[in-house]
């Protein structure tokens, strides 16, 4: 038996002999509220707790993608769903779905510079994770780039808005600069007003470049853009990052960000002001502009390829005719892993961002397998790898589901909630867009939530977890999370326990597992799931997306 196994099973052991102790948290969750079917548990705070605790501990070094601590976990869920008596979705009558996966480790040899055409012998030298980060997505060892610089704006192509960064530019062979996120625009039909759409997300600027021919993208970071400061880019992506292997998609040999003060710095080399090639990124007229920069760039890298692995699990439906249909539940278990090279705390545990969506999916697992009888539908339970290095594990399921993407008629997804309290409001950003909507405002009001608007829609966060994935292949899908009112607290309290998180502890080592967290809300969540999940799973037909969204053309194909 491999060591990590027999690591596992003994830590299991351990928490399940914990867990008896704090049994009590479903009895009282049971007093407070009433079942759809009665047969099933409610959703224990403790079993949560519990999970949260291990997946967050130090000995799973922070579960980052291709390293020790992600394999621990990935054990640990699926003899967790093989506890619960669940059957394997995975590969080959396993609960384990193999992802061919290529880590790249931008070494220290890395070099950028600006190159003036004006003739001057001054280069401007930059320095790797201070003043820019940068990943070969070609998968090579050494990539070189000398080639000049064009300024796309955005660099969105969208033609349902009327909107061509690239009028008249051939980016064949050439660098591509630009802002992130998206036109300021506080019309609803108009990029979605305030709310952030796919074309702000740094995925999409990176894909799109390379379809239009870049050899390398540079995206200008700003905070107030990004709605993330510099370290979480220095965190994330700054040395090393995970990729698909590679198939038939145009990839870039630099895909780059740079610190705004860079951004300036290309802007003096050109006779230019950053303020004011931002104002004209969101014009209508804007034209792409070649300027007269050079990014001279040797990136080097070391590559290991590795089988990341996504964790599922299924309940069979009991109706033979609706059997082959399903609905899922997704969390990821990675996280950022070792920093082996940083003082002090080195281990990114990731307890909110997302041990707790994986203890959330592990519950609604254990208490969806004493459904008796089983729900109409099947039930699929997937843990996710790699979503913290762009949603990869997720786009992996997206492509290759358990059952058809036609057949799986709602993605219901958890992704860092906090645990400080007892919410009174529940965030399904996206919900809305689904057939299932009125469902979903039915189990809130029977629960007593207040489903509250995204509170930061300008953050894109629809496009930032791996619901998304799903939702690319038209699945219906959002994620839950608690809102920001919580009782005994009003909304500057949850504002600011938010605001304190982004600020001082997500993608950082503090974000670790604290004894005195209250994990009554993420409880309530799981029920909020179970009772959407037994909905989806008895209603007489699949859901769909309103007419017009965005992907009910790819629920359509399906069909």
């Amino acid at each position: 038996m491999p060591k990590n196994k027999l690591i596992v099973l003994f830590l299991l052991g351990e928490v399940v002999a914990a867990l008896q102790f704090g049994g009590h948290g479903a009895t009282m969750l049971a007093a407070k509220e009433k079942h759809a079917a009665e047969s099933i548990p409610a959703p224990d705070p403790q079993m949560i707790r519990a999970h949260v605790k291990f997946l967050a501990s130090d000995l799973l070094e922070g579960r980052g993608p291709g390293q020790r601590g992600s394999d621990l976990a990935a054990e640990y869920i699926g003899a967790q769903f093989e506890s619960y008596g669940l059957k394997p979705a995975g590969d080959n009558g396993t609960f384990f779905q193999n992802v061919p996966m290529v880590t790249m480790k931008t070494l220290p040899g890395t070099q950028f510079s600006l190159v003036s055409k004006s003739g001057s012998s001054d280069a401007v030298n930059l320095k790797l994770l201070d003043d820019f980060t940068v990943n070969n997505e070609t998968q090579t060892e050494v990539a070189d780039v000398e080639a000049p610089i064009v300024f796309v704006g955005f660099g969105i192509k969208a033609p349902e808005y009327n909107w061509d960064d690239y009028k008249g530019i051939d980016l064949h062979g050439k660098v591509a600069l630009l802002f992130v996120n998206e036109p300021t625009s506080d019309d609803p039909k108009f990029f979605k007003g305030k709310a952030l759409t796919y074309y702000g997300r740094w995925i999409y600027k990176f894909e799109e470049t390379a379809r239009q021919g870049a050899i390398a993208t540079l995206i200008i970071h700003r905070t107030d853009l990004a709605s993330y400061g510099w370290q979480v880019i220095h965190n994330s992506l700054g040395t090393e990052k995970s990729f698909l292997k590679l198939d038939a998609t145009p990839k870039l040999k630099a895909a780059s960000w740079i610190h705004f003060d860079v951004a300036k710095k290309i802007a003096a080399m050109s006779g230019m002001d950053i303020d004011k090639m931002y104002a004209q990124a969101n014009s209508h007229d804007f034209k792409p502009i070649e300027l007269p920069v050079t990014l001279k760039a040797h990136i080097v890298s070391e590559l290991h390829s590795y089988m990341g692995k996504n964790v599922v699990a299924k309940l069979p439906g009991a109706d033979a005719r609706r059997s082959d249909e399903a609905v899922i539940y997704t969390a990821h278990y990675d996280h950022l892993g070792i920093h082996p090279d940083a003082a002090g705390d080195n281990i990114y545990n990731g307890a909110v961002d997302n041990a707790t969506g994986c203890g959330i999916l592990l519950e609604l697992a254990r208490v969806w397998s004493m459904a008796k009888p089983a729900p109409p539908r099947s039930i699929l339970f997937a843990a996710v790898t790699g979503e913290e290095q762009g949603l990869l594990g997720s786009e992996y399921l997206g492509k290759h589901p358990p059952v058809p993407a036609s057949k799986i008629t709602l993605d219901l997804n958890y992704d860092a909630l906090p645990p400080i309290g007892d919410p009174e409001e529940v965030e399904v950003s996206g919900a809305e867009r689904t057939t299932f909507y009125p469902e979903v405002e039915a189990v809130a009001k029977q629960m007593g939530l207040a489903i509250r608007p995204d509170a930061h829609p300008e953050a894109g966060h629809y496009y930032r977890s791996d619901h998304f994935s799903l939702a690319r292949v038209g699945v219906p899908s959002f994620s839950i999370s608690e809102g920001l009112k919580y009782k005994r607290h009003d909304d500057a309290w949850g504002e600011a326990q938010s605001k304190d998180y982004v600020d001082h502890h997500y993608h950082q080592p503090s974000d670790e597992y604290r004894s005195e967290w209250d994990f009554t809300g993420l409880a309530h969540m799981t029920q909020f799931g179970l009772l959407l999940g037994q909905k989806a799973a008895t209603a007489p037909a699949v859901q769909g997306w309103q007419p017009g969204d965005e992907f009910e053309a790819a629920r359509n194909k399906t069909n």
